[in-house]
């Protein structure tokens, strides 16, 4: 359930379309919404975003706060979500120069490895904000991931998406080993025996989300599930891309994201919303 919503602003140019774009996730979920600025906080920067919140309809709401805060943005920005128990964070991608792709930057990357809430990164934010109507979702094996299938049900029917595209790996090692024990019929009755198993697992997950009225489609993929995801979510001209957080620590990998969510974070095929119930979860 999304009660709060954090924005983490900077007065940039997408500053308006960032407010704008929340404020459609704030009236979705009827939510409020927290606006955590970290840095200069005067009479100038007051005025400057008190007329960008009558520009886009939020001056005067009373579940419209802001938070002016000091020190490092990314220390700030975490302490205040923690504090404030904010369930989804929204910030925006910065886009490399000279190019189409999509980065995060050192603060981004902080935030994702440490907020205790989910996150959802806007890549190309709009000042007139359009529903979200094609959603790939990441079915991988992780404990989230029946939270991260929900919130993209969710949203597909809030939105009344025209697709949810749920994309799962198939683990191909097993069938890797059998090639050289197996007749080529028995290889193929093996593959499609696997298929049959992935796609079935997730029915069983949908299950038990509500999600009548959407248009599914279920796809397997092979190889280096981020890659391929993020290729799928592009090919599909995807417009939001939903993964369940990956664990906390990855060992010695933990200072960066080598596994396979970095192919997802280093070039961002559309918005990105990252679902990380632990403080749902935490709380019981």
């Amino acid at each position: 359930m999304i009660r709060k919503i954090g924005l983490a602003i900077a007065f940039s140019p997408r500053l308006e379309a960032l407010l704008a774009e929340a404020g459609r996730l704030k009236r979705m979920w009827d939510a409020e919404l927290l606006l955590i600025h970290v840095g200069d906080h005067g009479l100038e920067e007051e005025s400057k975003l008190n007329g960008l919140l009558r520009t886009v309809g939020l001056w005067g709401d009373a579940g419209v706060k802001v938070f002016w805060e000091k020190g490092k943005p990314g220390d700030r920005i975490l302490s205040t979500c923690k504090k404030e128990n904010i369930d989804l964070l929204v910030a925006g991608a910065l886009k490399k120069e000279n190019l189409v792709q999509f980065y995060l930057g050192t603060i981004a990357r902080q935030i994702l490895r440490k907020a205790d809430c989910s996150v959802l990164l806007f890549t190309s934010p709009s000042i007139t904000p359009q529903p979200f109507k094609n959603i790939v979702v990441n079915a991988e094996d992780n404990p989230f991931v029946e939270q991260a299938l929900g919130q993209a049900c969710s949203m597909g029917l809030k939105d009344k998406a025209h697709w949810l595209h749920v994309v799962r790996e198939i683990k191909m090692y097993g069938l890797t080993m059998a090639t050289e024990q197996c007749s080529e019929t028995e290889y193929e009755a093996i593959r499609q025996n696997l298929v049959r198993e992935e796609i079935e697992n997730v029915e069983k997950i949908l299950q038990r989300i509500p999600h009548e009225g959407l248009k599914v489609n279920i796809k397997l993929v092979a190889g280096k599930s981020g890659f391929e995801l993020s290729k799928f979510a592009q090919r599909k001209h995807a417009d939001l891309l939903v993964v369940a957080a990956a664990q906390r620590r990855f060992s010695l990998f933990d200072r960066v994201f080598t596994h396979d969510q970095e192919y997802i974070f280093a070039d961002l095929p559309c918005n990105l919303f990252i679902v990380n119930p632990r403080k749902e979860v935490s709380h019981g």
